[in-house]
């Protein structure tokens, strides 16, 4: 007997009011990484992807590279007022409202992020090409970060910053996706309408890998 799927949540309903969320601006970039860092120092990607020396200082420069420089850039970090909250997006080329990558945002990814993973940067680096050729083929919004501070979870922060870009996909009938490590990850995403596309591992073989895709719901 195969089991019920799980209950989709919609994240627009206006009897179910939530925080307040905005686009993250420069003067936020510390609290992104420090909220990121916090929310998944213990995380098993964390533990694969970087090496013990220095882990949580590579961790906070990662995230203030590919989380908050990024998705300042683009305009496609969404934040809770207290900054507990955190979603940045990588945008279907040109979607209105965004930005392209800048230059110097580009250029430090790829000088510093090698040297970040130390002697995991190759498992990291093919893990990453094979993440990008499982993606969608259609234009799609990726979610490249997703975290929540522990003292402030349980309350609806990580649909809150989830819900700008959700809504956006439904409205434009555009999909979502994102890839996991985690199984707890994935239950997480279904409950908002994302689906198991891939089930793998990391090129190592170190890792669970779960691709989910979000095909947009209708809005009637």
């Amino acid at each position: 007997m195969t089991p019920p799927g799980p209950i989709v949540r919609r994240i627009d309903d206006p009897d179910e009011p939530g925080p307040d969320v905005r686009v993250a601006e420069q003067r936020d970039v510390p609290a992104i990484a420090a909220t990121l860092t916090v929310a998944l120092a213990d995380s098993r990607w964390v533990r694969w992807a970087l090496p013990d020396d220095g882990r949580m200082q590579r961790l906070t420069r990662l995230h203030e590279l590919d989380a908050a420089h990024r998705g300042v850039s683009t305009g496609t970090a969404w934040v809770t007022e207290a900054l507990d909250a955190v979603a940045v997006w990588e945008p279907p080329a040109g979607a209105e409202g965004t930005r392209p990558l800048a230059d110097d945002v580009r250029a430090a990814l790829a000088r510093e992020l090698p040297y970040l993973s130390g002697p995991r940067a190759r498992a990291v680096a093919e893990t990453d090409a094979f993440l990008t050729a499982a993606r969608p083929g259609q234009p799609h919004w990726w979610l490249r970060h997703l975290g929540v501070r522990p003292s402030a979870r349980r309350r609806g922060l990580a649909a809150a910053v989830l819900a700008p870009v959700l809504v956006r996909c439904d409205a434009e009938k555009t999909p979502a996706a994102a890839a996991v490590f985690g199984w707890a990850n994935v239950r997480f995403l279904r409950g908002f309408g994302f689906q198991v596309a891939e089930t793998t591992r990391t090129t190592d073989d170190e890792l669970p890998l779960w691709v989910l895709v979000r095909e947009p719901l209708s809005l009637s």
